[in-house]
């Protein structure tokens, strides 16, 4: 028997008892046990630590040793591969009826086994070692400049609105200076007008600029390797510029690490406890914070900030003479009411040049909607407004609905009692209210008399008959009726 720590530690206590002459049976009748156990514990070699069951480990087959070779198959030809995904094909494809805990636990073991095998072959193993290393790079002045958007959430105290503020941030790579503007959208229209910011800050305008892949920039994802479709609106920005787009790969952060690390930097200096009212206010926050930055020497360069961008903004292409407008194009359709919806928010469109369901195109600008009447429909400018100030605005020009019915025309009043009857005055008759007529308040037209007024019929002479003349013909047969005068 092996006694657990509790039990033996309180059989060693009977120890100097038996030195002192107690018998292995008195003490086994004293603690329940059987003497052979209490003679093991106490003689004078007994072990002085408490017992432990020899380890079981290695004597029973595992349950997955049957089903090893398949996992580690599906291991050589997908490293990646989750334990997950492995445990519902074995029971989906090979009958296996046991815990996903079995497979998880041989897979945590076999998964640097097989990596291992795989990096020593000489074909893969090259770009097996090399995974999740980069190669550091370098730049000459006005190479380069990285952009990436920051989600500040709700940054804005006391915003009805409860909407997200993001940080628009350009980097330049050589000097590592920095430019940030924080706005309330992340569309199209918004991006580039960043972009134009960024080049009038930093007074030209970067050779190339490295993006994550995101809609603004890419029109559609490829696989790897694969040449990667630009947005249409971009091309021509990049090219209006003269700068060229170098999108990343997928789920590569530290092709753009220069300006990954400007953004934690910014919430560090300019937002950490603090709160702002408006916009404006974060962005005079950043533009106050700057110069303190610039003013820094940077760690990896070893340079000022400010004194490197002067070399790195001296390299910069000039900006061009005019600025390129980016539009971000919709089609909508008009509504009865002369509105159209635009971004969550309500447009109106002059009634006079629309019709109820008409398809128009609209034009969102940094700060103006412009709807354009379609080809098919004459073409032309239907209207332009000004951008709403948040979701859910209606922005209505009063000019636009000149025309439709505006409800002045509708009005109520009492109909007058027609000329040549009575009025209800003094010395009028008032039927009662038990004779059968049509009583009327004194003073008040009469609505009966007001009907009968305008119909023709009204004149028509009735005979008059005692009301016993009908209850005599109801009595008699019909024939009878027949030779009635």
């Amino acid at each position: 028997m092996i006694l657990d720590q509790e039990s033996w530690m309180n059989l060693r206590r009977f120890r100097a008892l038996h030195q002192a002459g107690a018998t292995y049976k008195e003490i086994a009748e004293a603690t329940g046990l059987d003497w052979r156990t209490v003679k093991k514990y106490l003689q004078q070699d007994a072990p002085v630590t408490p017992p432990k069951a020899s380890s079981r480990k290695g004597t029973q087959p595992q349950v997955i040793e049957s089903y090893v070779n398949v996992i580690d198959a599906m291991l050589r030809a997908e490293r990646a591969i989750t334990a997950s995904t492995i445990h519902e094909r074995l029971v989906a494809e090979y009958g296996f009826t046991h815990s996903y805990q079995r497979v998880k636990l041989y897979v945590a073991r076999a998964r640097p086994r097989i990596a291992a095998e795989h990096d020593g072959d000489a074909e893969g193993g090259g770009r097996e070692r090399l995974r999740g290393l980069h190669r550091r790079f370098e730049v000459t002045p006005g190479a380069q400049a990285q952009v990436d958007w920051g989600e500040e959430g709700a940054l804005l105290a006391g915003r009805s609105t409860g909407g997200k503020v993001y940080s628009f941030h350009m980097t330049l790579s050589y000097s590592r200076d920095p430019f940030c503007l924080f706005t309330a959208r992340t569309d199209l229209v918004t991006f580039f007008d960043c972009h134009r910011r960024a080049f009038a800050h930093f007074g030209g305008v970067p050779a190339t600029i490295v993006y994550d892949r995101t809609k603004t920039i890419v029109k559609r994802h490829v696989a790897p390797g694969t040449a990667v479709p630009l947005h249409p609106e971009a091309a021509a920005f990049a090219a209006h510029y003269g700068f060229t787009i170098d999108p990343l790969a997928a789920y590569r952060p530290t092709g753009k690490g220069r300006v990954e690390r400007q953004v934690a930097i910014v919430r560090e200096h300019v937002l950490a406890g603090r709160s702002f009212a408006t916009l404006d206010e974060v962005n005079a926050a950043f533009a106050t914070w700057l110069p303190i930055r610039r003013g820094q020497v940077h760690r990896t360069h070893g340079q000022m900030i400010a004194v490197r961008a002067q070399q790195d903004r001296a390299a910069l292409l000039p900006l061009p003479e005019l600025p390129y407008v980016v539009a971000d194009h919709h089609l909508r359709r008009v509504g009865k009411d002369c509105l159209i919806s635009c971004e969550a928010s309500l447009y109106s469109v002059p009634a006079a040049r629309i019709r109820a369901g008409q398809r128009v195109q609209v034009r969102a600008c940094a700060d103006t909607i412009a709807i354009h009447a379609l080809d098919v429909d004459g073409g032309g400018v239907l209207a332009v407004h000004a951008r709403a100030p948040r979701r859910g605005s209606c922005m209505v020009d009063p000019a636009h609905w000149v025309g439709l019915p505006d409800g002045h025309t509708r009005a109520t009043c009492l109909d007058p009692t027609p000329a040549g009857r009575p009025t209800g005055g003094p010395g009028s008759h008032r039927p009662d209210s038990n004779s059968g007529g049509n009583s009327a308040v004194a003073g008040e037209p009469n609505p009966l008399a007001a009907l009968l007024a305008g119909n023709p019929a009204a004149a028509t002479v009735v005979a008059r008959r005692p009301l016993s003349d009908y209850d005599k013909a109801a009595l008699l047969p019909v024939w009878d009726q027949e030779a009635q005068p």
